[in-house]
């Protein structure tokens, strides 16, 4: 099954104890984002601790509601430019709002997921794959329908072969 709008929407304030997020891709070519992309090339940033929106406001509330969400995203050095401006002008927001943001730094070593593709996982229940282009153009989000526990693993070994990312960023100039 091929999630949108309120069916995907709806995954995000149904679930009961955690929403958890896989990335493995060094950009993610969203349209709404295009300005912002470009603004941030071009010098600007934002301050991400006065950053209060619809998706910032909902991980507070999941917080409070001790309701986890979670993401691990796999990288490689140097940073694209697009990774710095997902850093800066969402994970520190996010990151500040609640969300436990992690990075699994495969520069020098092996991925220990490779072949993992990117994916959304609800109380370990639940698996939505995210589908992309290579050059990072979202194609759908697809419900899995098969057997979670592989998904389970990824996100044990992610988690486990990863660093906060407040850790992570100590020192970048993003």
């Amino acid at each position: 099954m091929l999630l949108a709008g309120e069916a995907w929407a709806a995954r995000f304030e149904r679930f009961t104890q955690e929403a958890w997020r896989l990335e493995t891709l060094p950009q993610y070519l969203m349209p709404q984002e295009e300005g912002e992309f470009a603004a941030f090339r071009s010098g600007a940033r934002i301050a991400p601790e006065n950053v209060a929106n619809e998706y910032t406001d909902r991980l507070r509330r999941q917080a409070a509601e001790r309701r986890v969400q979670g993401r691990v995203h796999v990288v490689t050095r140097p940073l694209t430019a697009y990774l710095r401006f997902e850093f800066h002008h969402y994970y520190k927001a996010h990151a500040l709002a609640g969300e436990q943001i992690r990075i699994l730094d495969v520069t020098d070593r092996p991925n220990p997921i490779e072949g993992a593709q990117d994916f959304w996982m609800f109380d370990r229940s639940e698996v939505v794959l995210m589908n992309y282009h290579p050059d990072g153009r979202q194609i759908s989000r697809e419900v899995y329908a098969g057997d979670v526990a592989p998904f389970v693993e990824y996100q044990r070994i992610a988690v486990i072969e990863s660093v906060p990312f407040e850790e992570y960023v100590k020192g970048l100039d993003l």
